[in-house]
């Protein structure tokens, strides 16, 4: 939660972004899990990212499952509303800020326009069941929260991802969690400066 913020870690989203939407061109429904999505800066980034990097229509077939356990029952009101204090947007370029942000009748607050608040859907989920939100995913994103896990968690939650991935579909986490070895079968690394994966 401290660290809940708007195009936080660019680059590993960017290059996530760029990949998946080239093994989705031509899909009819292109499914996004964010796991552990906070107060929903991460997924709407992600969101925004790829509306810069698909067309108009091939936008409207992206849908964003975005997921925490969420144990305040705050996160769906705030993600439903897309509207946020100025300082977790800071870090959005002015270009992309203006096209996708309009000022709010909030004092310091800013509403994300209807086209991006579409996409995304939030549910509550603890990863630790075991069960997915959903199959057939292009892309699983989980950041700041395997770190949280034991290894054999951590283990079991990326083969839930890994069977919820569509075919050739991508995995993603932080930087500074590296696949653990008894997965290496399961996926193959997309590039060397980003904790991407594309699943065997």
């Amino acid at each position: 939660m401290a660290f809940t913020y708007f195009f936080r870690d660019y680059h590993t989203l960017n290059l996530t972004v760029q990949n998946v939407v080239k093994y989705a061109s031509g899909k009819s429904n292109i499914r996004i899990w964010d796991a552990g999505c906070a107060m929903g800066p991460e997924p709407y980034s992600l969101a925004i990212i790829f509306s810069e990097n698909m067309g108009h229509f091939a936008f409207r077939n992206l849908r964003i499952d975005a997921t925490d356990i969420d144990e305040s029952n705050l996160f769906e009101k705030i993600i439903t509303d897309g509207e946020y204090h100025e300082e977790p947007l800071q870090r959005i370029p002015p270009d992309i800020f203006a096209k996708y942000f309009d000022k709010s009748s909030k004092a310091e607050h800013y509403k994300i326009n209807e086209k991006i608040r579409k996409s995304l859907f939030f549910q509550k989920h603890n990863l630790l069941s075991l069960k997915p939100v959903g199959s057939d995913y292009s892309l699983i994103m989980c950041k700041n929260v395997l770190l949280h896990f034991q290894q054999s968690e951590r283990i079991e939650v990326i083969k839930m991802f890994h069977r919820a991935l569509a075919p050739g579909g991508y995995f993603a986490t932080e930087q500074t969690q590296k696949l653990p070895d008894e997965l290496s079968g399961l996926f193959t690394q997309v590039v060397s400066d980003a904790q991407l994966f594309k699943k065997v």
